[in-house]
């Protein structure tokens, strides 16, 4: 495994939900933020997104894409709005609910607004560094020649929404999977300000990274995985450190506690098996380190994410 499909994956729950939207004339609509993440992809026309977060509205245009990845609560409208129709937003939920034409849409099939709006369930109790220091807003305006596999996975998801062909609830789960990789993707190659896009691409930290997500059940000391890195131990421990925030063991750690946080939600496997998986050797020693890293027990952490999945 790699370091994004692992922090995906560590926080997922469930699965994603995507809805086409088609809107002429004025219009203004309010998500209210949420446990998870959001996006929406412009696939005709051009609207404004108002970020409850305080940054600057976004302009969005054909093509455009923009990831919400803390589940901020924004506004989607046809123009920069005034306070007052701000205040007036009516809830997307609501909108859906009605089955109604968007309330207060004057009617202007020319100007007509297709947008693509989804959003992934996270748990966020264990993010890893790399999503958490996403920005509250990430938008991805589409250029020509530019995040190519980008803009072919909103087109393939685009059309499976409008055709819904046989196997299309697969296709558009497996699309909607890839759009978030790729969304995610093309934030760390576009002059992302943040650590994580600079200790991937570093050779050191990136290379030890692969080798503790690869196998992080494995006994690793920092000699071997200074041999693993091709470096020196102290190279090792000084470029890791430094760039990802902690030293390569005490990451290890972490990571092992988090999948094992993951395994504990998202399995009934028992302790023991669970234990070994992440490295540990005992049921015993696992159950420690667990309730010292989150503050309660392996059995009262799996209880507590049974009773958030009933509700």
């Amino acid at each position: 495994m790699d370091v994004v499909s692992d922090a995906i994956a560590a926080v997922r729950v469930g699965n994603p939900e995507t809805t086409r939207v088609s809107v002429t004339g004025t219009w203004c609509t309010r998500i209210e933020g949420y446990q998870g993440a959001g996006f929406h992809v412009v696939l005709r026309g051009s609207c404004w997104l108002l970020p409850d977060s305080g940054d600057a509205p976004v302009s969005l245009g054909p093509g455009d894409a923009v990831l919400l990845p803390h589940g901020t609560g924004h506004i989607l409208a046809d123009s920069p709005t005034d306070e007052r129709t701000v205040r007036q937003a009516v809830p997307l939920e609501r909108w859906f609910a009605s089955g109604e034409p968007f309330p207060g849409t004057v009617p202007d099939p020319g100007d007509t607004v297709q947008l693509l709006c989804g959003k992934y369930r996270l748990d966020r109790s264990r993010k890893h560094p790399l999503l958490a220091e996403l920005p509250a807003v990430v938008h991805l305006p589409s250029r020509v020649g530019g995040n190519q596999e980008l803009r072919a996975a909103i087109d393939l998801l685009g059309r499976e929404l409008e055709l819904r062909g046989p196997g299309s609830c697969i296709a558009v789960q497996s699309l909607l999977d890839l759009l978030l990789v790729y969304m995610i993707r093309s934030w760390m190659s576009d002059g992302a300000v943040g650590a994580w896009p600079g200790v991937l691409s570093d050779p050191v930290a990136a290379a030890a990274l692969r080798a503790l997500h690869t196998d992080p059940a494995a006994t690793w000391t920092n000699d071997s995985l200074a041999v693993a890195s091709g470096v020196s131990r102290a190279t090792l421990a000084r470029r890791f450190t430094t760039l990802v925030g902690r030293p390569p063991m005490a990451y290890l750690g972490w990571w092992r506690l988090t999948l094992a946080a993951r395994m504990l939600r998202d399995t009934q496997d028992p302790l023991a098996t669970i234990a070994r998986r992440v490295g540990y050797g005992s049921p015993y020693a696992f159950s420690h380190a667990f309730r010292r890293e989150f503050g309660t027990t392996p059995g009262r952490h799996r209880e507590t994410a049974d009773g958030r999945r009933r509700r």
